[in-house]
């Protein structure tokens, strides 16, 4: 690895950690003299640190953290990042309410420490032409590679304790509508516009009008594709011990042929655990095939309970082996699906993925493998020991967001979730079955319906930052106004508001309920 050191915006020195000695360059700028280091040293990584973190560069952790040569990391050492909070206005994905105590997934990059290899960053050698700033052009790079293929992370690892924090700017406004028309549909530039004067009372038409005339920054960027990676690597790897956890209700038919294409896989899995949920106390198991022979153990339970949160969370509790595959009662694997998605956890490093499970004609458009914003409990296969203390949040029961949810806690804990679009599976999304039936939640008997979703809201609450909540709180109204009866536009504000706060006092009631739960 070599590492260049920095101050007020200008190279101070560089050194090649391997033999310790300084290397000469007679270059302007950082982005430069980084881009030049990734050409004439293609196969190492290229490291970057503030003048007065010298001493502070914890060098025996960037070894276990410079895993993959598609790993940009950074850390931040101050409060806020170069792209500020209100990009939360036009961005929901979760990667920018980054827990800084842990290796966390995030395109949001700083200037004060940080690598990427030689082989990524050359790719960019185009944004030379743009003149960024060190900070900009860090975070251009990561946002336009995180959507193909690069895996980008704040990691505070890479110091040791007892840092300072580097004091630096934060990016102009009309930077940000810069990076807006680059990464975004030229729509949000408008949207972050009003979303600063409704909620911050800054009306920014001349920083707008300025971005007009700065050309969008190209973010066209194409790494190798990872399959072809995936092909070359051939280095045995340990057979993993695997345990499947499927709820299932009222699907004989589909469960038994989920359990007939497991018993085909080439990498068989330890122990299937099936949660049968069934209404009617008392009732025996319909399941009559698992007393069958299998080439695993069936560890079967019956329960008179209903929900996926709550059928999981037992399943959870029943695993021993190293990993889980998380599947659903109605889809349909090849033999080799287990066995492929190991090889990509095994070039990746991944201890969390989550292969491609789509419906009959559905195309998978996806052609590289990169950090997926949400979670699959129908195709992801998890270490377990990551899951010692997460679980379904019973907030989310009969309601949307536990897989996402789900995901978010894994990502908190230093988990990233990877999707791989290479292995993939058949989501039948079968019809259900016949004694299920709908649950009605409290808030159904309200005059006022809460709008969004109280569960929806409680991910939101969860997991968003303020700016987050308030820029999907403007999308919903302006998206919901085009497909309901009312046209008057003040009575239709005046009725969302009260939608919005009979779902915020739902979600926050749901959140107290289940807070000693989690």
């Amino acid at each position: 690895m070599i590492i260049v050191y920095h101050k007020n915006n200008k190279v101070t020195k560089i050194i090649n950690l391997i033999n310790k000695e300084e290397i000469k360059v007679g270059l302007g700028n950082i982005q430069q003299c980084l881009l030049f280091l990734a050409e004439e040293y293609k196969n190492t990584f290229i490291a970057w640190s503030h003048k007065n973190l010298e001493n502070c560069l914890n060098f025996k952790e960037w070894d276990k953290i410079a895993l993959h040569p598609l790993k940009m990391v950074s850390f931040e050492t101050g409060r806020d990042y170069y792209i500020d909070n209100s990009i939360g206005f036009i961005e929901q994905a979760p990667f920018i309410k980054v827990n800084k105590k842990v290796e966390y997934p995030t395109w949001l990059m700083s200037s004060d420490v940080g690598f990427i290899h030689a082989s990524s960053l050359i790719k960019f050698q185009y944004l030379l032409s743009y003149k960024l700033t060190f900070n900009f052009f860090l975070n251009i790079i990561a946002k336009a590679g995180m959507k193909n293929g690069l895996l980008c992370y704040s990691n505070p690892f890479l110091l040791k304790n007892g840092f300072p924090k580097i004091n630096k700017k934060t990016a102009s406004k009309t930077e940000i509508f810069q990076f807006i028309k680059s990464n975004y549909k030229f729509r949000w530039v408008f949207l972050y516009l009003f979303n600063q004067l409704i909620y911050r009372k800054q009306f920014l038409g001349l920083p707008l009008l300025i971005s007009f005339f700065k050309r969008p920054i190209s973010t066209k960027v194409t790494f190798s594709s990872s399959s072809s990676i995936h092909i070359i690597n051939t280095e045995e790897k340990i057979v993993p011990a695997i345990d499947v956890i499927i709820p299932t209700l009222g699907r004989e038919i589909y469960l038994k042929n989920v359990l007939n294409d497991l018993a085909n896989q080439k990498l068989l899995p330890k122990k299937v655990i099936i949660i049968e949920q069934n209404l009617v106390k008392g009732t025996t198991s319909k399941l009559e095939f698992l007393s069958d022979k299998w080439p695993f153990k069936i560890d079967h339970t019956l329960i008179y309970k209903l929900g996926a949160c709550n059928a999981r969370n037992i399943g959870l509790k029943k695993v021993t082996s190293d990993w889980i595959f998380f599947a659903d009662d109605d889809i349909r694997l090849k033999e080799h699906v287990l066995e492929d998605s190991f090889k990509y956890i095994n070039l990746y490093h991944a201890k969390a993925v989550t292969i491609s499970c789509l419906q009959k004609n559905e195309i998978e458009r996806n052609r590289v493998i990169y950090q997926w914003p949400t979670f699959g409990t129908n195709a992801s296969i998890i270490k377990s020991d990551v899951l010692k203390n997460t679980k379904f949040d019973m907030a989310f029961e009969f309601g949307y967001g536990e897989d996402s949810d789900f995901g978010m806690q894994l990502r908190n804990i230093g988990t990233d979730i990877l999707y791989v679009p290479f292995v993939s599976m058949l989501h039948l999304k079968a019809p259900i079955g016949g004694f299920r039936k709908k649950i009605k939640q409290k808030w159904e008997l309200e005059t006022i319906q809460p709008k969004p979703s109280p569960t929806v809201m409680v991910f939101k609450l969860k997991h968003a930052i303020k700016e987050q909540l308030q820029g999907y709180k403007t999308t919903l109204f302006f998206k919901f106004y085009k497909v309901q009866p009312i046209k008057n536009p003040f009575k239709y504000f005046e009725i969302m508001k009260k939608r919005w706060n009979k779902s915020l006092f739902w979600a926050n009631y749901l959140i107290k309920k289940y807070s000693n739960e989690i």
